[in-house]
Formats: structure tokens, C-alpha cells, sequence
């Protein structure tokens, strides 16, 4: 299981801190997924919530992969509607996972957050990317919404899936040309499961 991001993110992911101490890299495969990594409503998700406070939210923005320099400001009530659409996303996430139908609930909070103006971006007078001003916590999480209704019905919504270690549950979108990607970094449970594979053909440990 992981803690809260860590450090820079990137394209490749970002960067997680777990309960042993050791850094690892994770990509989710989407913004929406990275969002999953601030807490949720599942006893294993929940002891990582960053959530219960605005700033967990800003520190999240500055790790996931969303461009840099985005001045956010977020009010108690839109922090609460984003830990309410992101405990939604797992929801939504995890029933696709499995071949499960989705909640109407869920779908309905997704749709709604969607349904908001998105954060908008801006070319600057020496032809560099910048975000507009005035960014809000609805406009965050309605691009992130917007970024799930692209996952949900894209390419790659069959490909969302559950670490395939029986002890992690981060949860990505296989977007690898081959799609058999099974766990949620080779850095870490990838190369846990190979050290036991080799174990128990070797009859070691």
C-alpha cells in the first residue's frame, strides 16, 4: 500500500511514498486515477487522505499531471464536492475494473462536476503555456471530470484495473501498446512478485 504523493510528477507519473519508507514511481494512466491517490472511502484508501484539508488539495495539484503553475484557489464547500466526485471515481473506477455496472449515484456526481466550466489555459506574450487566472476548485474538478467521462468512454476503459498484488489497491488505466500491464509499478509489487516467483522455483526463503 502507498502514502500520499510525493515530489514532482510528470507524463511517467508520480512519485509514491510507502508505508516502509521507499519511493516508488505510479502512473495512474489518467489525471482522473491520480486524484484516487488522495484518499477515498474504503478503509484502505482512507487511512491516506489528504482531503480534509484545502492544502492537500493544492499539494496534490502541484505532484499530479496537470501543467505547472496553476493558481488555485478552493473554498471549504468546492473541497468537500471534490472529496464527494473523487470517492464517486472510485466507485465508477472499480466497478469497470471488476465488469460491474456502474451506480447511478456515481455517475450522476461525475456528470455534474463535468457539467461545470473547466480550467482554462492561455499562450503568454513570449509563447508559453500559462493557466488563466482565476482558477477555482470547481473548475479543477470539473477538468478532472471531464478527463473520467474521456477514460469511461475512451479506448482504454476496458484496461482500468486493480494492482494485481493482493496486498495494493491503487488502481490505473493500462495505456501500454500491448495492454498487460498487472501491476501498479514493476519498481515495486511487479518486482516483489518476481523475487517470490523466484523463491518458489528455487524452494529459497
Amino acid at each position: 500500500m502507498t502514502e500520499a504523493a510525493t515530489g514532482n510528477a510528470g507524463s511517467a507519473g508520480m512519485t509514491l511514498l510507502h508505508r516502509d519508507g521507499r519511493h516508488f514511481r505510479f502512473d495512474a494512466g489518467s489525471l482522473c486515477l491520480e486524484l484516487l491517490l488522495t484518499g477515498g472511502p474504503g478503509p484502505a484508501a482512507a487511512r491516506y487522505e489528504v482531503l480534509d484539508r484545502v492544502e492537500g488539495l493544492l499539494d496534490w495539484v502541484v505532484e499530479c499531471r496537470l501543467a505547472p503553475g496553476l493558481d488555485l484557489a478552493v473554498t471549504d464547500a468546492e473541497l468537500a464536492t471534490v472529496r464527494r466526485t473523487r470517492d464517486a471515481l472510485w466507485g465508477l473506477a472499480l466497478a469497470r475494473a471488476e465488469g460491474a455496472p456502474p451506480a447511478p449515484g456515481e455517475l450522476a456526481a461525475v456528470n455534474a462536476a463535468a457539467a461545470e466550466a473547466p480550467l482554462v489555459a492561455a499562450v503568454t506574450a513570449d509563447g508559453t503555456r500559462a493557466w488563466a487566472p482565476g482558477a477555482t476548485g470547481t473548475g479543477l474538478l470539473a477538468t478532472v471530470a471531464r478527463d473520467a467521462v474521456e477514460l469511461f468512454t475512451g479506448p482504454h476503459a476496458d484496461r482500468i484495473r486493480v494492482c494485481g498484488a493482493d496486498d495494493c489497491f491503487l488502481v490505473f488505466a493500462d495505456t501500454s501498446r500491448p495492454g498487460r500491464r498487472r501491476w501498479c509499478s514493476m519498481d515495486r509489487c511487479g518486482n516483489r512478485h518476481k523475487v517470490r516467483a523466484h523463491r518458489s522455483r528455487t524452494g529459497e526463503g
